[in-house]
């Protein structure tokens, strides 16, 4: 088996030119090569912003860049054709593909209803603060210009429980619609987290239900997909993806990857959703990025023995897909909490050159976010990539024993030739380490495959070795071939 390698293949601020679908596909070749196994592309259908639209302010998700709705036909990253030629492309190099979806909200109504609400709390969405008032909703939902195709349901005030407009008033507070109360099992923040923004869906209405698995049946006959990455998972109904997914892995007899994001800082709580949704899904590491966060901005007070510290990839490595950036933490961004780039080598260490847990590659950080004057970090990622995929195999060796320089090691196996590594991360003044990579490497050269001026150290007979690090900096050791 080959070590899986995903990367996210956008960042929030990619130009707005249609043409992000053929990028994508005349990249399929260099990612298959460079080691990436899998893909999470960005939201494909219409949102409220048409092409300005990132794609999280979804409007219609059976316009794929085909229907003239929103000022547009196209999204902001191309047609619907075009979607359809990217997905083939990679999977024709053997990257999977999975689809961004976005279910816990709609945005962009066609017409205002007239509805029943309460006000509630921000910070207490169960505490009514407001008598019972009628409201004008932006809750129709018609897609006129898509005429039907593809299906005729339109959505109505029945379909959501709540909105954060009332256009009578010109008013911006939290309304829950009478006789639809918020959705139960879902995060506990603000007391009930259901709502999030636009019109939120209620995942209690069975002819929503119907809906979500006629649209996901849809969507995989349609692009054929691999996978999904599922927003804002932390909102909806805590069993309502164990039902859809379980209902389209029968019906398609596939594997169908998943992973939610669950944006929490306490891994009890993406704990506690895996066991609620029946581990239907993966989940991203989220507190695992805030430990990448904290050590970056630690000025080098961090203790890196505690680095891997309440993650889940620690707790739950199969179900953790780790990551050091995405569009939301980026500057600017809803969820913004930057890794500083100093740091950034050592955390993408931590997630690529180890075998626990299922690592996602940042576009931005690989290709660079030029409306940021941000660079990439391609020609570090791609060693990286390279070591996973030929020589990250064998067994485990830790030293997770000092405040300032931590290291690993892997023994290698039979089954991939000169495998086996050994490294070293710090965020303190460098230094060095003994360290274990195996009897079996004894005599042999390693060297640092990140250095700039040629580092070596000879495997002494009992498979150890003094194996050095820069300040502030990673040190990767291979065998020399």
């Amino acid at each position: 088996m080959t070590n899986g390698i995903m990367m996210q293949y956008f960042e929030w601020y990619l130009p707005e030119d249609k043409q992000h679908w053929k990028r994508v596909a005349a990249k399929a070749k260099d990612l298959a090569k460079a080691g990436v196994t899998s893909l999470w592309l960005p939201p494909a259908y219409k949102g409220q912003a048409g092409v300005h639209d990132v794609g999280y302010g979804v409007y219609d998700v059976y316009d794929l860049g085909e229907f003239d709705q929103k000022g547009t036909v196209e999204t902001k990253y191309g047609s619907r054709q075009e979607y359809l030629d990217a997905i083939k492309a990679l999977q024709k190099e053997g990257i999977a593909v999975y689809a961004d979806i976005v279910l816990n909200h709609k945005m962009g109504a066609d017409g205002i209803e007239e509805v029943e609400a309460v006000e509630t709390a921000g910070n207490n969405r169960n505490q009514v603060i407001s008598a019972k008032e009628n409201i004008e909703a932006w809750t129709k939902f018609t897609f006129s210009g898509r005429n039907g195709k593809y299906s005729d349901f339109q959505w109505k005030y029945t379909h959501f429980d709540g909105v954060d407009w009332d256009q009578r008033k010109q008013k911006s507070s939290i309304y829950n619609f009478i006789g639809t109360p918020w959705d139960g099992e879902v995060d506990g923040e603000n007391a009930n987290y259901d709502y999030l923004m636009g019109a939120d869906v209620c995942f209690s209405n069975q002819e929503v239900l119907d809906e979500m698995d006629r649209w996901g049946q849809w969507y995989l006959d349609t692009t054929g997909v691999d996978g999904f990455r599922i927003d804002a998972v932390k909102h909806i109904k805590f069993d309502f993806f164990k039902n859809w997914l379980s209902k389209l892995r029968a019906n398609n007899q596939k594997e169908l990857f998943a992973v939610g994001e669950y944006w929490h800082q306490e891994v009890s709580a993406l704990e506690h959703y895996l066991d609620k949704c029946d581990n239907s899904m993966s989940l991203f590491d989220v507190p695992l990025h805030f430990n990448f966060f904290r050590a970056s901005h630690g000025s080098g007070h961090f203790d890196m023995r505690t680095i891997l510290d309440d993650s889940l990839v620690q707790a739950n490595p199969t179900k953790a897909v780790t990551f050091v950036e995405n569009h939301d933490t980026q500057p600017g961004q809803a969820l913004e909490s930057a890794i500083m780039d100093w740091f950034d080598p050592l955390a993408y260490a931590v997630i690529l050159l180890r075998p626990q847990g299922y690592p996602c590659v940042f576009y931005g950080d690989y290709y660079g976010i030029p409306s940021q004057n941000a660079p990439g970090i391609k020609d570090i990622l791609d060693v990286f990539l390279k070591v996973r995929r030929d020589l990250l195999y064998g067994v485990q060796h830790d030293y997770f024993d000092d405040f300032d320089v931590v290291g690993w090691t892997l023994e290698g196996d039979a089954e991939h030739k000169d495998s086996g590594v050994a490294v070293l991360i710090t965020d303190g003044p460098g230094g060095e380490k003994n360290m274990f990579v195996g009897t079996g490497h004894s005599g042999e050269t390693f060297y640092n495959v990140t250095a700039q001026q040629k580092q070596e150290v000879i495997i002494g007979a009992d498979g150890c070795a003094e194996f050095t690090v820069d300040g502030g900096s990673v040190s990767v050791w291979i065998k020399k071939v």
